[in-house]
């Protein structure tokens, strides 16, 4: 292991004026399906310029329905990035990797900068799998089985309403149908969300083998000590999200370690500038978060 041989191509454009010019003359699909990620620099977007960017860039914007991680919603298919503490890392990952279905880019735009930290970590998930043993990609061949636990609206983790953005209970039962998930309504008015999903995928365009799940980010020992109490605390069925193989085999801790490790080691930092825009590939490209010190403020589109 070590650093990459892979960066994401740096784009520089005065303004959104240079930047329609730009993608007028390129094939967008194209482009990040070679170069994974895009940062375009010197754009200068704003909080209130930022929906005519990413009409050009996203301009089919998603929900972000059945999503795991807090955030707010700020606008229309715009999100905050995910609010964890800002001295904790946020460790690779591909948006929704876990669900039946996944935003196939990801735009993230940088409205407030850190003070110091808090770069996002981007990084090639073929290279991903490459770095992992052999040993630990073949006990994953058969997939992953996420469980999650989401509360009626007082508990840990997240209600149901907000990771379906409903009330609606028949609503949230249509869309898991719909997903082949299985999913129980309990006494307490929480759900309980089963679903197996593959561990690797191939990409539609490429056709590149990547690694492709959350097993770390679902998993106690991915998550430090605070994984490790609730451990302690909590039944493994009990706890907001768990992830075991898809034959329901426990994962070995050391996996997860490996998994999160290399990931993070292989990763290449964007450092962020107030404007700046990341567009970045969601199968080809996993993302993350460095700790950081100020009022970082970065928004997520996906598409």
């Amino acid at each position: 292991m070590g650093a990459a041989d892979w960066a994401p191509r740096e784009i520089t454009v005065a303004g959104g004026q240079e930047l329609k010019e730009f993608l007028a003359g390129a094939d967008l699909g194209a482009l990040l399906a070679h170069d994974k990620a895009l940062v375009f620099r010197g754009l200068g977007a704003t909080e209130e310029t930022l929906p005519d960017v990413l009409d050009l860039l996203l301009p089919r914007r998603l929900a972000y329905v059945h999503g795991n991680s807090p955030r707010t919603k700020v606008g229309a298919g715009v999100y905050t990035s995910t609010e964890y503490p800002a001295e904790q890392t946020i460790s690779m990952h591909s948006e929704l990797s876990y669900a039946h279905s996944w935003p196939s880019r990801l735009s993230f735009f940088c409205a407030v900068p850190p003070a110091t930290g808090g770069a996002t970590p981007v990084l090639d998930t073929g290279r991903w799998l490459a770095e992992l043993d052999d040993d630990l990609v073949a006990a994953f061949s058969g997939g992953v089985r996420y469980t999650q636990n989401l509360h009626g609206g007082t508990g840990l983790g997240k209600s149901w309403q907000d990771t379906f953005e409903t009330g609606d209970r028949d609503e949230v039962a249509a869309f898991l149908d719909g997903t082949r998930a299985e999913h129980e309504w309990r006494r307490d008015g929480s759900l309980r969300v089963t679903q197996t999903r593959p561990a690797t995928v191939r990409h539609p365009v490429t056709g590149a083998e990547v690694w492709f799940n959350q097993a770390d980010q679902w998993h106690p020992a991915g998550l430090g000590e605070a994984g490790e109490a609730l451990s302690r605390i909590l039944a493994e069925e009990d706890m907001p999200q768990s992830v075991r193989f898809a034959d329901g085999g426990p994962i070995p801790a050391e996996y997860i370690h490996q998994i999160r490790e290399r990931g993070l080691a292989c990763a290449v930092d964007v450092d962020w500038h107030a404007g700046d825009v990341l567009l970045i590939d969601n199968v080809l490209t996993a993302h993350g978060r460095r700790p950081f010190t100020g009022a970082r403020r970065v928004l997520v589109a996906m598409s």
